[in-house]
This record gives structure tokens, C-alpha cells and sequence, in this order.
């Protein structure tokens, strides 16, 4: 047998390969192309039953397979297999989870996803709310905290608590007393009375009837301290005088003596032998207000005599 395909004595193309026969010869096309009349024409793998999973290329005698975003090709250079990309190269800020073809970013409790989807943003929790904290609302990064002004502490992470200086830092004189308000504390003398008044029992002071300059003046005065809280709401009862002793064939009276110039009191009869003293003008902190309440009482044999009662009203600087 003649080669004619070693001896060149063939007429293939340039584009087609010599196959040498018994006797003969053949001039066949290579793998990736067919023959169409006297030429080999490439043969478009992409329009036959599908080689690739996603995307087929077509190429001179060949193609090759794509895979879309998200996804790689598998060894055997057909099938398209999820990427991990949180196990790959964790894009993402703080939480990464990995879904088919693609991935999402979540960020931790007080963080949220900035524009790109991939970082975290602190969340300014205290812009969020106005009703956050009962005071004041500190962001941080990932939290927030509440502060109390001075004179309370956070209770339950965000409200303010008065803190009772008296049981706890009491800096008054031993002859003093100490009086907690909302906010902070006072220190009043243990013995209030001025002359010509003596004290007979704790915060009573009695104008002896021997001494002639009693006589025009109220019998007893009695101090007593109160605290409310800053623009309490209006009206409101505040506090409650009543007769110690109560005499037969008597008419007791009750009045503001002093210290509700501006109005910001009343005080209504309850009884034959009390007054309810009510708030009727909202009033703000810190500021102190001492209001005389008296009783006027006058018999039958029309003997009139009165007592005192001294209020010391603070109010606080807040609200709570």
C-alpha cells in the first residue's frame, strides 16, 4: 500500500485531514467540524442537545462552558456548582449568609447595613426615639445607655430614680434634720422656733400665754416639709392641714396667711376641722416655697385664737 497521506501525493485541503486507506486515501474533517461539500465548516456545539449547565461559548472546532455569578465549574467542566462566598473570602462587615448564587450581609443587634449592603452602620438609637430614656440617651457603638442627673440613678436601664441622700450621704449637722426631695436634699433645724415661741414637741413651737407679746400672735406654729415633682399637673391636691385638738361650741376657719402671692395656691375647707391646700398654678424646679396655713377658731364667748401650720413645699427639678 502506497501512503499517500506521508508522500503528499494527496489533494486534501489545507483545512481537512488525510486519512490514508488500503489502496486509497480519505480527506476528512477534524473533531469540531463536518464536512459541507468539499469544505469543513465548524460545527456550533452551543445549538445541540445541551453540553454546558448555564452559558455554552462556541469556538473554532471546540467550545467551553460558563457558569453565571455566583456560581463555579465543576471538575467535570459542564455543571455549575454554588460558590460559598462567606467561606471563600467573607465579604461582608460582621454577618454573612450564603444563599444559591449569591450571598447576603446582616449586621449585630444595635448595627444596620449601609448602602453598599455589605457594611454595618451604628444605629443611633437615641435619634430613633425621644422616649428612649427618661433623662438623657448616650449612643455608643452597637447600644445605647441612659443617664440620670445628678441627685437620681438609672433604674431598669432607663429611668431615673431619686436618690434618697439622707440614708445614704447624710451631710447635715446633728442639730439638723435631714429632708430628701426629688433631686437632692435640704438640712432644716432640728429646732425651728424664734422667739418669743419655745419648742414643745418635734417641729411644734407654742407661744407661752404668760408672756404679753403672745397675745397677738398665733399660739402655736407647727413646720412641716414636702417635696413634689418639677410642673406637676394642675389642679391637684397637694397637702391636707387638720385640727389637732378639737374644742366644743368652736368654728374653725382656715386661710392662706402667706406665701401664695402669686397665686399658685388654694385652700379649701374639707371640714369642720380640716382644709385641703390645692395646687392650681404649675410650678417649676428647684425652688423652695414656704406658705403659712392657718386655723382661726373662734367660740361662743367669741375667744378667738389661731395656730400655724409653716409648709415648706421644694419642688424638684424635674419631672420625675
Amino acid at each position: 500500500d502506497i501512503d499517500e497521506c506521508a508522500t503528499g501525493i494527496h489533494n486534501c485541503r489545507a483545512d481537512q485531514v488525510c486519512v490514508n486507506l488500503r489502496g486509497s486515501f480519505s480527506c476528512q474533517c477534524p473533531p469540531g467540524y463536518q464536512k459541507r461539500g468539499d469544505q469543513c465548516v465548524d460545527i456550533d456545539e452551543c445549538t445541540l442537545p445541551p453540553y454546558c449547565h448555564h452559558r455554552c461559548v462556541n469556538t473554532p472546532g471546540s467550545y467551553y462552558c460558563q457558569c453565571n455569578a455566583g456560581f463555579q465549574l465543576a471538575s467535570n467542566n459542564h455543571t455549575c456548582v454554588d460558590i460559598n462566598e462567606c467561606d471563600a473570602n467573607n465579604p461582608c462587615a460582621q454577618q454573612c449568609y450564603n444563599i444559591l448564587g449569591s450571598f447576603i450581609c446582616q449586621c449585630n443587634p444595635g448595627f444596620e447595613l449601609s448602602s453598599d449592603r455589605i457594611n454595618c452602620e451604628d444605629t443611633d438609637e437615641c435619634r430613633t426615639s425621644s422616649y428612649m430614656c427618661q433623662y438623657q440617651c448616650v449612643n455608643e457603638p452597637g447600644k445605647f445607655s441612659c443617664v440620670c442627673p445628678e441627685g437620681y440613678q438609672v433604674v431598669g436601664g432607663r429611668t431615673c430614680q431619686d436618690i434618697n441622700e439622707c440614708e445614704t450621704t447624710n451631710e447635715c449637722r446633728e442639730d439638723e434634720i435631714c429632708w430628701n426631695y426629688h433631686g437632692g436634699f435640704r438640712c432644716y433645724p432640728r429646732n425651728p422656733c424664734q422667739e418669743p415661741y419655745v419648742l414643745t414637741s418635734e417641729n411644734r413651737c407654742v407661744c407661752p400665754v404668760s408672756n404679753a407679746i403672745c397675745r397677738e400672735l398665733p399660739y402655736s406654729v407647727v413646720y412641716k416639709y414636702m417635696s413634689i415633682r418639677s410642673d406637676r399637673t394642675v389642679p391637684s391636691d397637694i397637702f391636707q392641714i387638720q385640727a389637732t385638738t378639737i374644742y366644743p361650741n368652736t368654728i374653725n376657719t382656715f386661710r392662706i396667711k402667706s406665701g401664695n402671692e402669686n397665686g399658685e395656691f388654694y385652700l379649701r375647707q374639707t371640714s369642720a376641722v380640716s382644709a385641703m391646700l390645692v395646687l392650681v398654678k404649675s410650678l417649676s424646679g428647684p425652688r423652695e416655697h414656704i406658705v403659712d396655713l392657718e386655723m382661726l377658731t373662734v367660740n361662743s364667748l367669741n375667744y378667738r385664737t389661731s395656730s400655724v401650720l409653716r409648709l415648706t413645699i421644694i419642688v424638684g427639678p424635674y419631672a420625675f
